[in-house]
């Protein structure tokens, strides 16, 4: 049974940090593995249409995922902080929810979006040239939904008691079984971006598997016992009050991700792909320090339940420090590395040339977009669900739409390909400004 309250209360901040955020920042490293790899893979077919299609299509995937994170890191939060109030039988009922809450709505989404595949195929602007290869990876994925909602919201849910390793090795099965499937299904197989879709939905499904092991040879004080599932006295609501902020983020950078896919196709089919290459990756350095940001969430929801101020302050300038160091060294290995990056990819002289400006504009703000994910999660973690929700939608919803159409109109692809950064500095402003304005209340 695991019990980490020396971790939390009395260990030095430094090892405090680095034992919940290492394991959430190799799990983050193994997703950008996994995003590369889907990629690089379907690159290898040479075509770059089918790379497009994958570029229009993950953002409906992140969809399933984003909605994983409601109970996952809703529950994340919900249960640090009722262990931190030395309320274990709320923590267990709260995983409980979690996981019957995400098995169940992963089922009714598959069901939604197979039902409305041709809606939404014309919603991320498929064209004739991609619409085959996008309907057959969402089609798979679809039906892989409630693996894909289970084991992201229980990925997060295991950091909520301090499991952080333990999560880090189901996202690890997951991923290491993605990968080793890739290039067996897509190119063996010639199955192409179908292929990509069934490696992904059997990753889940392995790291689905782990976690719910986990819980049954009762290495968890938590429980996903049915008779301990409840929505009241709060919990649904303790819940949702976070997870629907921290879903939002996700469904926000999927929407965005549309609508800039939208725009770009205007240009054509080349600069999709190209940005498609580019954002894979940029996830390199924004994956790292959002799990960075992560991994301390429980630390932030424990001390703040237990009112230790002094203790949550050095986690936060601490973790704050570590962000912007580890964000400028990724950014300069980016810009070094940006046109062997893009290559990897796929060998495409059009594709990589806008690829290379594309990362080089992404990198603009790599050095401080780690203090935005900072903010976010300490505000999470503090059970502030009206400010991290404010923030949330900035960065992908209220700023940088509103920038994609407007510098669009402005400087023409030039514009778009820097709207991301522009409401990144944005962004970190704001975020900066209302954390610091809560912290001082506290």
């Amino acid at each position: 049974m695991n019990n980490n309250r020396e971790l939390f209360e009395d260990a030095p901040v430094a090892k405090a940090v680095a034992v919940m955020a290492i394991p959430t920042m190799i799990s983050m490293l193994v997703v950008v593995i996994y995003n590369m790899a889907d990629t690089f893979f379907i690159g290898q077919t040479g075509d770059p249409m089918q790379v497009a299609a994958v570029s229009l299509a993950t953002p409906v995937f992140m969809v399933f995922m984003a909605l994983g994170n409601l109970f996952g890191i809703g529950g994340s939060s919900a249960i640090s902080r009722a262990l931190g109030e030395k309320k274990l039988e709320r923590a267990r009922q709260i995983s409980s929810f979690c996981c019957y809450g995400s098995l169940g709505l992963g089922i009714i989404m598959a069901i939604l979006f197979l039902a409305g595949m041709d809606v939404i195929l014309k919603m991320i602007g498929a064209s004739e040239n991609t619409i085959d290869y996008a309907r057959n990876y969402l089609s798979y994925i679809a039906f892989g939904g409630p693996f894909i909602m289970f084991g992201t919201a229980f990925g997060n849910i295991l950091r909520g008691e301090g499991a952080s390793k333990e999560s880090m090795i189901g996202n690890m099965i997951g991923t290491i079984t993605n990968i080793v499937l890739d290039p067996i299904m897509i190119l063996v197989f010639n199955w192409g971006v179908a292929g990509a879709a069934v490696a992904t939905v059997i990753g889940n499904m392995a790291a689905s598997a782990f976690y719910l092991q986990y819980f049954l040879r009762k290495k968890s004080s938590l429980s996903i016992r049915l008779k301990d599932f409840r929505m009241g006295e709060r919990i649904a609501l303790s819940v949702a009050s976070i997870g629907i902020p921290a879903s939002l983020n996700n469904i926000l950078m999927s929407c965005a991700n549309i609508v800039l896919n939208h725009v770009l196709a205007s240009y054509g089919d080349t600069p999709v792909a190209a940005m498609g290459v580019a954002m894979k990756a940029n996830m390199l350095v924004v994956l790292l320090q959002i799990g960075l940001c992560a991994g301390i969430q429980p630390l932030i929801g424990y001390n703040y339940g237990a009112r230790n101020k002094a203790r949550l302050m050095k986690v936060f300038w601490f973790t704050g420090a570590c962000a912007v160091i580890m964000g400028t060294l990724l950014t300069v290995f980016m810009v070094i590395a940006r046109e062997g990056i893009i290559q990897a990819f796929i060998n495409d002289d059009a594709v990589i040339d806008y690829g290379i400006q594309m990362v080089i504009a992404l990198q603009l703000s790599g050095p401080v977009i780690g203090i935005l994910f900072l903010c976010i999660n300490v505000l999470q973690g503090m059970g502030k669900a009206l400010p991290s929700l404010i923030l949330t939608i900035c960065r992908q919803g209220l700023v940088f739409i509103p920038l994609v159409f407007l510098l669009n109109q402005m400087f023409g692809l030039e514009g778009v390909i820097y709207a991301q950064p522009t409401a990144d500095f944005v962004s970190i402003v704001l975020a900066s400004l209302l954390c610091m304005k809560i912290i001082r209340k506290f």
